[in-house]
C-alpha cells in the first residue's frame, strides 16, 4: 500500500531548494551514498566474520563454536539494519534486498521442523520438502536436484513456485539453522537447536554433514550478495550514480526511504500488525529472539541518513553535509521539530531495546494481556509514525513532488488486518 504525497507540480531543482544555501543538494547526496558504502562494506565484513565462525561450527561442533556463531549472526545484524534507510527510494536495493534479509519463512523447506509446524499448507507446496533431508525437491511440477547443497541450488530455491515465504538464502535462514524454531510462543526463550544437529559423529537431527552444507552454503552466498550491494555504492557504482547525477532526485530516494521505513514498513508491518495481533510468529528476528534490535538499529540508520553520520563497525565515523543542514537552511523551526522527534523515538526504541535486554524479549512485549509489555511497544510505533509526519512537511518544505511512502493496513486500516 502506498501513500501519496503530492506537493508541488515538479521536481526541485537545486536553485529552487535554497539559491545562496551553505550546504548544496550535491553535497548531500554526496554523504548519503557515502554512508551507503560504508555500512554495506561492514555488513560486508561482518558476514565474513560471521562465515568464519559457522566454518568453525562445522570443522569442531561444541556449545563454544556454536554460540559463537550465534554472536556472530547478531553481531553481522548490527550494520546490516541501518542499511534498510536505503530500501524504497532505490529501486537497486529494493530489488535485491529479498535475497538478503525476507521474511517470515516456511522452515520445512529447509530443515525438520516440530510436529506442530504440519505437513502441508495450501498456500505452499514447498512448506515440508525438506531440502536437508532429501537428495532432490518437487512440488507443483518443479523438481530440484540438491544432492549437493551449494549457494546455486539454494539460490534456485529462494522463493520457490514464486512464494515469497520460500525463503532459502539470506540472513534469516542462517538464523533458523542457528537457532532452529521458537517453539515457545509469547513465553520466554528463543530458539534452541544443538550444535550436534552439526555433529556428523554425534548427530541429533539427522543428516548433520547436509546441514553443514547448507550453512556454509547461505553463508558463501551472504558475502556474494553483500559483495554485489558495496559495489553498487562505489564511486563508479549503478547506486551512486542514480543518487548523484540528479541531486533532487537523490534527496527524493532519501526521503522516500526515510518515510517509507518509519511509517508502512517498521511502524506498520513489522509492528503494529504483529501487536494487533499479539502474534510472535510477526517478529522480525524471531529464532535468535533478537527483533528489539532489529528494530532498534532501523532508527539508528534513519538517523544515519538524515543527520549525514554514520559510525562504523571499527568505531570511526562517515560524515558530511546532511539532509538536516539542508532543511535547517530551508526552515529552523522544522529542522528543530524532526530533530526532537527522532529524539523522542529513539528514546522510546531504547526503552524498548532494554526492557528486552532486561529479560523479556519483544514476543513477550507483543503478547496478549502484557499491557505494560504492549504499551512499550505502542511508544516506539507512535514515534514512528510523529517523526514521518514531520518528515512529510520536510518533503513540503524542499517542494519535492509525487513522493510515495509505504502505507500498512494495520496503520490505516487495521479492521482488514482482522478479516
Amino acid at each position: 500500500m502506498k501513500r501519496r504525497l503530492l506537493v508541488g507540480t515538479a521536481i526541485a531543482t537545486v536553485a529552487m531548494i535554497s539559491p545562496a544555501a551553505a550546504v548544496e543538494p550535491q553535497e548531500v547526496v554526496s554523504t548519503y551514498a557515502d554512508i551507503a558504502l560504508a555500512t554495506y562494506e561492514d555488513s560486508l565484513e561482518t558476514a565474513k566474520v560471521l562465515k568464519e565462525a559457522v566454518d568453525k561450527l562445522v570443522e569442531a561442533p561444541s556449545e563454544e563454536t556454536m554460540a559463537a556463531a550465534r554472536e556472530a549472526w547478531l553481531a553481522a545484524r548490527v550494520p546490516y539494519q541501518q542499511s534498510e534507510a536505503y530500501r524504497f527510494g532505490n529501486a537497486i536495493v529494493d530489488e535485491w534486498e529479498g535475497r538478503v534479509n525476507a521474511w517470515p519463512l516456511d522452515e520445512g523447506l529447509i530443515d525438520y521442523v516440530d510436529a506442530s509446524y504440519g505437513t502441508e499448507s495450501d498456500a505452499n507446496e514447498f512448506y515440508t520438502v525438506n531440502v536437508i533431508a532429501n537428495d532432490k525437491v518437487s512440488a507443483g511440477g518443479t523438481e530440484v536436484d540438491v544432492s549437493e547443497i551449494t549457494p546455486e541450488v539454494i539460490q534456485s530455491l529462494h522463493e520457490a513456485g514464486g512464494i515469497e515465504a520460500n525463503v532459502a538464502t539470506g540472513y534469516h535462514a542462517i538464523e533458523f539453522l542457528l537457532w532452529g524454531q521458537d517453539l515457545n510462543g509469547t513465553d520466554a526463550g528463543a530458539g534452541a537447536r544443538p550444535y550436534t544437529d552439526f555433529d556428523t559423529e554425534n548427530c541429533t537431527g539427522d543428516h548433520c554433514d547436509r546441514r553443514a552444507q547448507y550453512l556454509q552454503a547461505a553463508a558463501d552466498l551472504l558475502i556474494a550478495d553483500l559483495e554485489e550491494m558495496v559495489a553498487n555504492w562505489q564511486t563508479d557504482g549503478e547506486a551512486r550514480a542514480e543518487v548523484t547525477a540528479d541531486p533532487s532526485a537523490g534527496l527524493t530516494a532519501m526521503l522516500t526511504g526515510l518515510g517509507s521505513l518509519s511509517y508502512g514498513e517498521l511502524a506498520g508491518e513489522r509492528m503494529k500488525l504483529g501487536l494487533l495481533l499479539n502474534d510472535p510468529e510477526e517478529e522480525h528476528d524471531c529464532f535468535s529472539d533478537n527483533t528489539h534490535n532489529s528494530h532498534y538499529y532501523d532508527l539508528v540508520g534513519i538517523r544515519n541518513v538524515y543527520f549525514g553520520s554514520y559510525e562504523r563497525v571499527d568505531g570511526s565515523k562517515v560524515e558530511g553535509p546532511s539532509l538536516a543542514d539542508l532543511v535547517s537552511e530551508s526552515d529552523a523551526a522544522l529542522a528543530d521539530e524532526v530533530k526532537a522527534k527522532l529524539d523522542t523515538t529513539l528514546e522510546a526504541m531504547t526503552t524498548l531495546k532494554s526492557r528486552a535486554e532486561g529479560g523479556e524479549a519483544y514476543d513477550q512485549m507483543i503478547g496478549q494481556g502484557n499491557d505494560e509489555g504492549n504499551a512499550v511497544v505502542q511508544a516506539a510505533i507512535d514515534g514512528l509514525v510523529d517523526q514521518t509526519r514531520s518528515l512529510e512537511r520536510v518533503i513540503a518544505a524542499l517542494d519535492l513532488s509525487g513522493i510515495e511512502l509505504e502505507g500498512s493496513d494495520s496503520l490505516d486500516n487495521p479492521d482488514a488486518v482482522f478479516e
